[in-house]
């Protein structure tokens, strides 16, 4: 008879006891034996979150070897795969080798299905037997592994129209354009950081039908080739390069592109550090600042905010929304020439 979970997992939760996965310090990745609310997946990728996979890669100074050799260390020290640096994980493709006893017949999935957990590495229970390849262009490590998904955790199956490793680029960032939807009104002024990377493309996307005719989307991308990248898509009024700017002189090229009204909404999607004034001082009073990036340090945020006297509403990068994950793959049904990059790049 299978052992009784608790429904956000705290029965793995080895150290500190009493606290749930993602801030503990090491979780149980035993897979031998599962609990009746638990799902064992069969993991064929990892698809790392942008900010860690950078952290990573920088950090191995881009040696495959010694990526590995940091991928399986923050495995073999935690039980899960959460960045030791950033805190931040991101997600798998797999497939359903096992359902526990009190799930079946109240879930839609069944054994074989293919799925994308749609909740952080950071607080899954993860075994890594062998990594086969790390694919350095899209943040993906292919593995031979078992991971848990818990009661409480989302997941979206894979769909049929499209590849796998297209529809996983897709749902990593899933929150992003979701969200957006959300936050841009028509008329608005919006200002998105890392237009050119993956959730900045999806964002730009979303933004521009939410805004209308009579609103402004301002793009600003890192490298010549995320600018020209959006450029080419077409989704924003302006696009700009950044490139070495400090956050004063993005403020005054923002300012000079709106009249000096700054936008609504301002979307930070760039995955490294020491964003998070360049998004607040591209944003008016009142305006809203959406922090997408795990790069982003909330205390930085908060307290360089007040600092300077702005009155922004911050909103920290869920990366949950409710549909989020069909919203997301519609987006690149309905866009051909959105999914055609996505294709390119991640497929």
């Amino acid at each position: 008879m299978q052992k009784k979970g608790n429904k956000y997992g705290t029965h793995r939760v080895i150290e500190p006891k009493g606290v749930l996965p993602q801030p503990a310090n090491k979780v149980d990745n035993n897979m031998d034996e599962i609990y009746d609310n638990e799902i064992l997946i069969d993991v064929q990728t990892l698809n790392i979150d942008s900010a860690s996979f950078t952290d990573i890669a920088n950090y191995a100074n881009h040696d495959i070897e010694a990526m590995k050799k940091e991928i399986f260390l923050n495995v073999e020290l935690q039980g899960k795969h959460r960045n030791r640096r950033t805190g931040s994980g991101g997600m798998l493709l797999g497939k359903v080798e096992k359902i526990g006893d009190a799930l079946k017949g109240k879930i839609d999935l069944k054994e074989g299905d293919r799925i994308a957990t749609l909740v952080s590495l950071s607080l899954t229970p993860l075994r890594i037997d062998e990594i086969l390849a790390i694919r350095e262009d899209v943040d993906q490590v292919d593995i031979k592994g078992k991971a848990i998904l818990f009661e409480s955790g989302i997941y979206a199956k894979i769909p049929s129209d499209m590849p796998e490793k297209l529809a996983l680029s897709a749902l990593d960032v899933a929150g992003a354009p979701a969200q957006t939807a959300k936050l841009c009104q028509y008329g608005q002024t919006v200002v998105i950081l890392g237009a050119g990377g993956k959730s900045g493309m999806l964002c730009c996307y979303e933004a521009k039908k939410r805004v209308g005719v009579t609103g402004k989307v301002i793009g600003l991308a890192n490298s010549p080739k995320s600018t020209q990248r959006i450029k080419d898509l077409g989704f924003c009024d302006v696009v700009e390069s950044v490139s070495g700017m400090t956050p004063v002189q993005v403020n005054e090229l923002v300012s000079k592109l709106t009249d000096g009204h700054m936008a609504d909404v301002t979307i930070n999607c760039v995955n490294v550090p020491d964003q998070e004034m360049t998004a607040v001082l591209c944003t008016k009073d009142d305006g809203i600042v959406y922090f997408f990036s795990m790069a982003t340090s909330f205390t930085k945020a908060a307290l360089g905010a007040e600092g300077i006297g702005a009155d922004v509403n911050m909103i920290i990068g869920n990366g949950y929304t409710k549909g989020h994950a069909e919203f997301t793959l519609q987006e690149l049904r309905e866009c051909p020439k959105l999914r055609k990059i996505f294709e390119e790049l991640y497929a």
